[in-house]
Order: C-alpha cells, then structure tokens, then sequence
C-alpha cells in the first residue's frame, strides 16, 4: 500500500486492553500510515504496539508518560502531523469500536471536501447500551442549539476525519477539549470555525468484557463534564449570535473607511 502524503489515521489509546493489536493491525490493513499516540498507558498495550511498530515502517507509536485525556493525545498527534507535513487526520478509538473497513471511504470523502470535516454518523447494533444511545441525543440537541443549526448528525461519534489546521488552532486556543469533552466541544467549535460539514455512516460495535471490551466511560462523571461543557458552548454561541445571525441572513458588514 502506497503511503499517504496528506492523510494518516490517528489513534489515541489509553488503556484500551485486548482489543487494542487487533484495531491497529485492522487500520494498517486498510491504510497507511497509521500513528497510534500512547497516552500514559499502564497496561502494557504502549509496550506491545511499540513492539508491533518495529516491524512496521508504516505504523508509529508516540509516547505520553501521563494520561491527559484524548483531547490531549489527539493534540500531540496533531502537532506531529503537522511537523511531518500532513494536512488531514482520521481518528478512531483503540478500543475496536470504530470500523476500520470506513477508513478508505472517508479519506476518499475528505480528499473529495479537504476543507471539510467528515463525521461519522453511527449505525448502532444491539450491542449498545441503551443509556448511551439516550445521553447522545441529548448532546446531538445541544450541538445544533448551540451552532443554531448546523448539521452535526452525530456529536460523539469519534471516527472523523479532520484538517490538521483548523483543528489544532482550536485545540490550542482553549485549556478545555482534553479529555471526554473533546469530541462535542471540537465539532461545535469548528463549526463556529465555518468548517463545512459532511456526514457519513459508519457501524459501531460495543464489546463486552468477555470480549476484550473495556471502556473508561462513567456516566454521572462525563455526563457532568458535558453539561459544563455545553454551559460553557452557550455563552460561547450568544457571544458570537449577532455575527452568526448577520451571516445566515446573507449579510455582510461593509468595511469602514
């Protein structure tokens, strides 16, 4: 496989137990390259991708020593891509969520729109919780309030491609997006950005423990983070409402003189 010179798939992983070598080795089948950003991992998971990375010039581990959140790995990555020239990144989980067999399809979407973001839109089976699939559409509300409108399909939904810029400007101008917030928060604020949107399905698996599942989801814990986060949003969106209200009218300010 001919490696990308403008896009490669990021993975932050944190602790993402059994399924982890098989979500990597899954993207590497269908893309390359593939960065995976180790963020301060106790598990062993950093010490078996660095070992699988040895054998693989298209695969490349980065090392955080302490967990900071995915917001935090994903701005480490970023910073990396950019450094290495690269103008696009897909992130997927570690956890084997996220379907690996999409990467191609929404690299070509990007390649198609490369001033969009594409969002995955999840195409949930049985094995979702049904207390998740209630607190999304919760939060899919509150994405198009507080961007009065704009067509966010799915605002948790982590399979996404982005442009590098855009995105680690926001990310670099605000201490929040580190950890469960970031996926809301970046779609919201990229959008504020005027980056297009387009949204594309894409499957979504949740494993059981038996199957190598784990998740660090905690649902009175990170329900909290995202009602600050969205209290924080709403401010943000009644500060900008003049401008963006003047912009869906068609209206544009003459330049003063």
């Amino acid at each position: 496989m001919t490696p990308s010179a403008t896009h490669l798939v990021l993975i932050p992983s944190y602790n993402p137990g059994a399924r982890a070598l098989p979500t990597v080795q899954a993207a590497r089948a269908r893309w390359n390259p593939v960065w995976v950003v180790v963020d301060g991992s106790t598990d062993g998971s950093g010490e078996q991708l660095s070992e699988l990375a040895r054998g693989d010039p298209g695969l490349r581990v980065l090392r955080r020593t302490a967990n900071g959140g995915k917001g935090a790995a994903v701005l480490t990555g970023l910073q990396a891509a950019r450094e290495a020239g690269f103008s696009h990144v897909l992130v997927m989980d570690a956890d084997g969520q996220h379907p690996a067999e999409c990467i191609p399809a929404f690299m070509s979407a990007s390649a198609a729109a490369p001033g969009a973001m594409i969002l995955g839109r999840p195409v949930f089976d049985a094995s979702a919780p049904a207390v998740r699939l209630h607190g999304r559409r919760l939060s899919n509300a509150s994405a198009r309030l507080v961007t009065l409108g704009a067509p966010i399909d799915d605002s948790l939904f982590g399979f996404r491609v982005y442009p590098v810029a855009p995105l680690l400007a926001t990310l670099q101008a605000t201490r929040w997006m580190r950890r469960f917030d970031f996926d809301a928060e970046a779609v919201v604020r990229l959008a504020w950005r005027g980056v297009p949107i387009v949204n594309l399905p894409a499957p979504v698996r949740y494993y059981t423990a038996a199957e190598g599942g784990v998740s660090h989801f905690r649902y009175v814990r990170d329900n909290l983070v995202l009602t600050a986060m969205y209290l924080r949003l709403f401010a943000g969106m009644l500060a900008r409402l003049p401008v963006r209200l003047a912009r869906l009218m068609g209206y544009t300010p003459r330049p003063r003189h």
